[in-house]
């Protein structure tokens, strides 16, 4: 759902374009393995931008694409335990902010071939300075017939996001020395921004849901506490008051999320009939990987992303099978390992972290020795099947922003038993790892349960680490229960996580890099904890995520990027491992397929329909 009207850029926006252009090229050096075998979509021909049509008072966003069918249903699958919340300023996981978002548009969203920034729910939109201006669609209306106005643009930012409702990273990402910007009404259908400095990424964030204030202001006026429950997975879905294309119908737990089509959906086809054209879309809850695989392979599935062995055995039988296989290009998401470098104390006094590890976390030689001793290129085989190239940068392979002087390497334990000797770790006759002290280096390694992918790579650590003679505990557990014991706690050792990201914008990792940040995972400070002193480097990620934010010229922007990922190569507070290629399958009789390797293959739902429903 990732259409638009094309209009007029601003500087920094002509320059991503350019920029995205030019690492285009690059997509054919991060082919390795079977992945050229997969077919290829860079040069899939995409339908004209969407454009706004008038019809009786209305001004509808018009799908360019080809006129398809109505009715049938797309069915899809999470991994994991399913949504947490359909509360789009509540969500914390990818999961929750999918669901969540299939049912509240922005303001503008993302071209899914170009990267340029299009409306949505506003018409048009100018830029003069630091003022936004925003012109709404006239007559679009809530799923229960209200009109949507600049009252719910005003409320939504005014009253949720800026007084931190929810999950605060949107807000947090938008504090611009110290100050957040502003929003006023100028009409019924026209709102303008204007933050406190010219801010670079401002534009991309206006992509943020609004809420319906005449259902979310209710809840608002009883307090944080009680917004937090607000849409919760508990709530009748007839409660729901929605903008998106599809509405919550069924919720049932550990087995399937479902949606149905929006009647009053403010996109419409080329004949002037309103999309979507699905009646449903329906989201299986799998445990793992494996099931998720079984059920494509029995026909429960529809679509589906393909990891390491499997691509090779569906390749094999795309030719005499109903689906087909598309290779989207590097993962715009980023897949790391960390230590815990947090050396405060909880409310009882507790360490957070065992004084001996912290001692080890905290050792620059340390984290570096776990670096060298990683086989990435192992991983890569083994793991993706050959599918990807190892990544050493918090920027993926094909941002924009990717600083290339930060080189590979290859595996080296005689690099990693240097380190560590120069730390004064030692061995006994057996390959046991001591500190200086003449403790035991043993620690617990977490990561997901059911990720069968990351479970995998967690197995590959375990053992490139036991190879220096340190004792690993691998231990996979339930993701909310990880997501609590990292961020809450913070009580763990080790991890192997992911962000996802974008590969035309930083700042939105901004909550990750900076030291109060949401998920500023490897040294996570609680609110009270926000003053507590910081690692140099720490410091300077701060400086440096503020200032790049600031600065509208790509290239100077990419200065204070470039600097760091320098930063994050040398410090290692995260050890990148590898960035798979993204490949993807889907039934053939699906129309309206435009796979992006910026949005993926699914993201025009709205548009999407079967050719052919007795198939």
């Amino acid at each position: 759902m990732k259409k638009g009207v094309c209009l007029v850029l601003t500087v920094i926006l002509c320059a991503l374009l350019l920029k995205s252009c030019i690492r285009r090229d690059n997509f054919s050096e991060i082919q390795t393995g079977n992945s050229s075998e997969i077919t290829e979509v860079l040069n899939t021909e995409f339908p004209q931008n969407s454009k706004t049509v008038t019809i009786n008072g209305v001004e509808y966003l018009q799908s360019q694409a080809p006129i398809g069918k109505f009715g049938g249903d797309l069915v899809t699958s999470t991994i994991g335990e399913g949504p947490k919340t359909f509360n789009p300023f509540n969500a914390k996981d990818n999961t929750s902010a999918t669901m969540a978002e299939i049912m509240y548009d922005g303001l503008v969203t993302t071209h899914p071939k170009t990267g340029e920034v299009i409306p949505k729910l506003a018409k048009a939109f100018k830029i003069s300075g630091n003022n936004y201006i925003i012109e709404l669609r006239k007559g679009i209306k809530w799923s229960d017939g209200k009109e949507i106005t600049a009252d719910d643009v005003i409320f939504t930012w005014r009253d949720i996001i800026f007084a931190g409702y929810g999950n605060t990273s949107t807000r947090d990402s938008m504090v611009i020395a110290g100050q957040l910007p502003t929003v006023e009404k100028l009409g019924e259908y026209e709102v303008k921004f204007t933050t406190p400095q010219p801010f670079a990424p401002f534009l991309r964030l206006l992509a943020t849901p609004i809420a319906p204030k005449h259902i979310f202001e209710p809840a608002v006026k009883k307090g944080k506490e009680y917004f937090d429950t607000f849409l919760s997975t508990n709530t009748n879905p007839e409660s729901f008051v929605i903008s998106g294309a599809f509405k919550l119908q069924e919720y049932i737990p550990a087995q399937r999320v479902v949606f149905v089509r929006n009647p009053n959906y403010y996109e419409i086809n080329l004949e002037g009939k309103k999309l979507p054209y699905l009646d449903r879309l329906v989201y299986l809850i799998v445990g793992d990987i494996n099931n998720e695989v079984l059920k494509f392979e029995g026909g429960e599935l529809d679509v589906i992303g393909l990891h390491g062995a499997n691509v090779a055995r569906f390749k094999e039988r795309e030719s005499y099978s109903d689906y087909k296989i598309y290779n989207i290009g590097p993962d715009t998401g980023t897949m790391y390992l960390s230590m815990n470098l947090n050396t405060r104390k909880d409310s009882k006094g507790k360490f957070y972290v065992d004084p001996i590890k912290q001692k080890w976390f905290g050792d620059l030689n340390f984290r570096r020795a776990v670096d060298y001793a990683i086989d990435r290129k192992n991983m890569v085989l083994n793991v993706a099947n050959g599918l990807g190239l190892p990544l050493f940068t918090p920027e993926t392979l094909n941002s924009i922003f990717l600083n290339k002087d930060l080189k590979p390497y290859d595996r080296n334990t005689n690099k990693s038993r240097e380190l560590l000797k120069q730390s004064g770790f030692y061995w006994d006759s057996n390959n046991k790892l001591y500190d200086k002290f003449g403790n035991r280096v043993e620690f617990n390694l977490y990561t997901n349960a059911g990720n069968t992918e990351r479970e995998a790579i967690g197995v590959m650590v375990k053992q490139d680490l036991e190879d220096l003679g340190m004792k690993v505990n691998f231990k996979p557990i339930e993701f909310n229960s990880l997501v609590n014991k990292l961020v809450s706690t913070p009580d763990w050792d080790m991890v192997i996580m992911g962000f996802t990201g974008s590969p035309l914008e930083p700042n939105g990792g901004k909550n990750v890099w900076l030291s109060n940040g949401t998920l500023h995972l490897f040294n996570q400070r609680q609110p009270d904890e926000y003053n507590s002193p910081k690692l140099p480097f720490e410091q300077r990620l701060d400086y440096l995520m503020e200032q790049g934010a600031l600065v509208i010229n790509f290239d100077e922007r990419k200065k204070y990027y470039d600097e760091y990922q320098k930063i994050v190569y040398d410090e290692k507070p995260f050890i990148y491992l590898y960035s798979p290629i993204r490949i993807s399958a889907i039934r053939k009789k699906f129309g309206n397929i435009y796979p992006s390797e910026l949005s993926g293959i699914t993201y025009n739902l709205e548009e999407i329909y079967i050719k052919d429903k007795n198939r």
